[in-house]
């Protein structure tokens, strides 16, 4: 994976959260922390929290004795979830490598992380890292998209943005879209120091945009745009097609994004 794959900067996150949050990610933060074993007193390590999707509701659920350390490595997007979600005493956000995480030994109770995995250069030492700060029985909770095949939306998108370079496409998507082999990711879970791992094939729907808002979102909300621009390319022009393209598949209505997620869930032993 390309660094140019994991740089969310720029106006990348406003893009982020005004278009994908409700179309691709706020269906799945809401299967994700209902699944997390709710307690008095919890302390919780997100890691890739992005435009703080999954913060939110982590603040409904969690009661007043609780924390929540909520971690990014790209310091723009935690500018744009800390303002969002405001002042909370159980909220500490904090710019941080999943892969050296920079917290003690045994320090949280449960590690979440929605979709941010794909994104990690070793994965396999993010997972060792996570199992380090964690308290012994301590949960593990987190959600990769499916083949891109299997979420139609994007795939139709990443075949009109590749369409506009023929000889040298953006290839972003390989990297969100590249953890789906659900039998690797439980060898590579148990290998880290968990057991007790479960994953579920989830399948939700995202909230309607229309054809320009969701190229806008795909496109302008995530490293795409630096890649089209990499190449010479015009992202409005690029913008343009894809919407033409959506719109060809599903119509000029607003329309949702069926996707398809796996979630991971482990306790460390």
């Amino acid at each position: 994976m390309s660094e140019l794959h994991s740089a969310f900067v720029g106006s990348i996150p406003e893009y982020y959260d005004r278009y994908l949050v409700p179309f691709f990610f706020e269906p799945f933060a809401n299967d994700l922390t209902l699944r997390l074993n709710v307690r008095p007193g919890l302390r919780v390590l997100e890691l890739a929290c992005g435009t703080g999707v999954v913060t939110e509701r982590l603040v409904r659920l969690l009661e007043s004795g609780s924390r929540i350390v909520a971690t990014d490595l790209n310091e723009a997007m935690l500018a744009v979830a800390s303002r969002k979600l405001g002042e909370d005493a159980r909220v500490i956000w904090r710019q941080a490598d999943a892969m050296r995480l920079p917290f003690d030994d045994a320090s949280f109770d449960a590690v979440v992380c929605q979709f941010g995995w794909m994104f990690f250069p070793d994965k396999s030492r993010a997972l060792r890292e996570a199992r380090r700060v964690l308290a012994s029985r301590g949960q593990l909770l987190f959600n990769t998209w499916d083949r891109l095949e299997n979420c139609p939306v994007a795939a139709k998108a990443d075949a009109a943005i590749r369409a506009c370079f023929p000889t040298d496409p953006p290839t972003f998507y390989e990297t969100p879209f590249g953890m789906y082999d659900a039998e690797s990711i439980r060898q590579t879970i148990a290998s880290a120091g968990f057991d007790s791992v479960s994953i579920e094939l989830v399948a939700r729907e995202g909230a309607r945009l229309i054809p320009a808002e969701a190229a806008s979102g795909i496109i302008c909300g995530g490293p795409f745009a630096a890649e089209i621009r990499q190449r010479g390319g015009d992202v409005e022009r690029v913008v343009a097609v894809t919407a033409d393209q959506l719109a060809t598949h599903f119509g000029h209505a607003p329309f949702p994004s069926p996707m398809r997620a796996l979630v991971c869930g482990a306790l460390a032993t």
